[in-house]
């Protein structure tokens, strides 16, 4: 009988059971795609040669899946922020080193904007500046490009901004006085600058220039959130955001015009957000999203809306279609809109009629994302993806829905294992869905032990393959791993929302609780063995389950929530928290209330740059779990894994393979009953 905990050699061998190896696989990211509809470039993310970082390259595809991949950069530092110019000519962002000019070198940190010439030859430096340049919006039709940029507050341009950057750097002040909500965001700190939005011309024959380069936005502190240009490059659709009062912020469109620099407002209402707007081709309307702001009743509720560009009015298209639509693009005639929404397991394209809001999936199987479409609109090009596959570049017939493989830069091994659909009906008889991957082998006869994984988000679904939860690091050490969709989760409609939004420990549990049974009820899952893992709202349930139930024989938390009244007003968007963690919810579902309840031995795993999610939850849980045991400390069950340097999630690849080894081997040790053993590098 084979053990399913113990791989074969040639299974040792794969990315899948080998960390080192796993942190090592290349990761497609972002595509672009040339004017002309010829050259597809897809960023690729790989390790660097001390293995603690990742960094980034730039490959050609072809996109008619003839010719294989071949490399466009190579760097020590990587690439980032690829755009086209009408000539094919690609431009990116990169630290690699720049070269001097004149007696003024700019340090080897400086972010310089760097254009690869469309006819052949080494890319070469198009602008520095100390700062350095974030994103870069180009157009098809026009030479005009637009650049994000960090300026300090107060200057007037990039000679006082350096000055300032250099004073402060050389006094080593790092203090930032804020005048305003928020002040950080995910993992990094807001100010002392700010994003501004820039145009310049590249102009010139050969080494090309960036020309009459010019601030449209001024000095408008943090209201600079997402910028989209349209195809001739005469104007700019702006996420605004807008203090309000009670530390309030709301997004609105702003329509910037780039040749004047002149700002109207395109849409703003005290009841919605607005945000991920799309030009049609013609420049004459913009489709956006168009959020119903929450409240303590009442989930979000995103729909798609349409703006007619010269008099503001907008209207709804597909109201009736109950899934959170992101638009994506535009058909050339401007007819036909394309857009992704989460749907039952998968994150589709759908071609939507603008006219009479009929909605037609357009692709089968996995989520699609980087979505791209070709100058005459026959095909899509996005990266796809599930738990089935890491990635993959796709081209999809607008009118048939085929989807063809490209020969992309990566092709990753076989899976250990399969991936199954599975379903049970909640108390309330609302269907529950989930993910349900077996280890080869798995049967009647050697059942599998089990490991619940909960997502994030909330709102948000297992319909996506990632690479910092892959539940196939578990299957192929003989797990098998249950990912869950329970209330809150997206792509099941408004109502499945609804009935878990401010009763987390409600519906949302007790629909985990009920996929739960009836995995470990299968002949091929043991019921004896199972542990839970989660992370951020996951982690919040495995908090909560912690407080609940024995069931599990070990639980691991990570980055969660532990006491909703300390979480609420120190995350880094207290405002939007607090219209769901009302004091009611807080006391009803907060999971500290029941500390003493905790038996199950807990794995608390916490990064000290969290903002999300602040350190200060993570410490909390550990104080409670080791207040309230009152054995010896050595016998101890619980262990705290913490992380000075990262964030809400790990991203640097030795500290993966940490993350991943504590786990297993954690878990490992519960389930055999043993003592946990050492892990490497701790």
């Amino acid at each position: 009988m084979t053990d399913l905990s113990h791989p074969t050699t040639e299974e040792h061998a794969s990315p899948w059971f080998d960390l080192d190896a796993y942190v090592s696989l290349p990761r497609l990211g972002a595509l672009s795609l040339s004017p002309d509809g010829e050259t597809l470039v897809c960023s690729v993310q790989g390790v660097t040669a001390d293995r603690t970082e990742y960094a980034s390259a730039l490959w050609r595809v072809d996109p008619h899946g003839e010719r294989a991949a071949t490399r466009y950069t190579r760097s020590v530092q990587g690439e980032s922020a690829a755009g086209f110019l009408p000539d094919g000519s690609l431009l990116f962002t990169s630290k690699r080193d720049v070269p001097a000019v004149g007696e003024d070198e700019p340090k080897k940190s400086t972010t310089a904007l760097w254009c690869l010439p469309a006819n052949g030859g080494e890319a070469y430096v198009l602008a520095r500046r100390d700062g350095g340049w974030g994103d870069v919006l180009t157009s098809p039709l026009s030479d005009t490009v637009v650049l994000g940029v960090l300026m300090h507050a107060g200057v007037e341009d990039e000679e006082a901004d350096a000055a300032k950057r250099e004073a402060r750097s050389k006094r080593k002040i790092s203090a930032i006085l804020h005048d305003g909500y928020p002040v950080r965001f995910w993992d990094k700190d807001l100010g002392p600058e700010t994003t501004r939005l820039k145009a310049a011309t590249v102009g010139g024959d050969g080494d090309r220039a960036l020309e009459d380069l010019r601030d449209l936005t001024g000095d408008v502190g943090r209201s600079v959130r997402e910028a989209v240009l349209s195809r001739d490059g005469a104007a700019l659709a702006v996420v605004w955001g807008v203090p309000r009062r009670a530390g309030e912020t709301m997004s609105q469109l702003e329509l910037i015009d780039v040749a004047s620099g002149q700002r109207r407002t395109l849409a703003a209402d005290d009841g919605h957000e607005y945000g991920s707007p799309i030009f049609t081709d013609d420049g004459a309307t913009v489709a956006c999203v168009r959020t119903a702001r929450s409240t303590a009743e009442r989930a979000p509720r995103p729909t798609l809306w349409l703006i007619d560009v010269a008099s503001g009015e907008g209207h709804e298209v597909a109201g009736g279609w109950d899934r959170w639509a992101t638009p994506v693009a535009f058909a050339p005639d401007g007819l036909t809109l394309y857009a992704t929404a989460d749907d039952d397991g998968d994150c589709p394209i759908f071609a939507i009629d603008v006219a009479s809001g009929e909605v037609r999936r357009l692709t089968g199987d996995g989520s699609h994302s980087s979505v791209l479409r070709s100058p005459d609109g026959t095909t899509l090009y996005a990266l796809r993806a599930s738990y089935a596959s890491p990635g993959e570049i796709v081209a999809v017939e607008t009118a048939s829905g085929t989807a063809t493989v490209l020969r992309a830069p990566v092709e990753y091994p076989p899976l250990p294992g399969r991936l199954e659909r599975v379903e049970t009906e909640a108390s309330d008889g609302t269907r529950v869905p989930g993910w349900l991957i077996l280890p080869e082998g798995a049967s009647p006869d050697q059942p599998a032990p089990l490991t619940l994984w909960v997502h994030g988000g909330p709102l948000n679904s297992w319909n996506s393959w990632s690479w910092r939860w892959c539940p196939w690091l578990l299957v192929s050490r003989g797990q098998a791993v249950l990912l869950p969709d329970p209330a809150l989760s997206t792509g099941y409609g408004q109502s499945y929302i609804q009935r878990g939004w401010g009763r987390w420990g409600a519906e949302p549990f007790t629909d985990v609780m009920a996929l739960t049974d009836a995995a470990e009820a299968r002949d091929d899952i043991r019921s004896d063995a199972s542990v839970m893992m989660g992370g951020s709202f996951g982690g919040y349930m495995a908090n909560w389950i912690a407080t609940q139930t024995d069931r599990f024989t070990a639980i691991v938390s990570h980055a969660s929530l532990w006491n909703l009244g300390n979480f609420g007003p120190t995350t880094d968007a207290a405002w939007y928290w607090k219209r769901e963690m009302t004091p009611e919810m807080q006391a009803k579902f907060s999971p500290h209330q029941f500390a003493a309840q905790i038996t199950t031995p807990m794995l608390v795993i916490h990064g000290d740059k969290d903002y999300r999610v602040p350190i200060g939850e993570g410490l909390a849980l550990w104080w409670a779990l080791a207040s309230v045991f009152d054995g010896d400390p050595a016998d101890l069950p619980h262990r705290f894994l913490y992380f000075p340097n990262e964030n809400h999630w790990i991203l640097t690849p030795q500290h993966a393979r940490v993350w991943y080894d504590t786990v297993l081997e954690f878990v490992a040790a519960r389930r055999e009953g043993r003592p946990m053993g050492v892990v490497e590098n701790l």
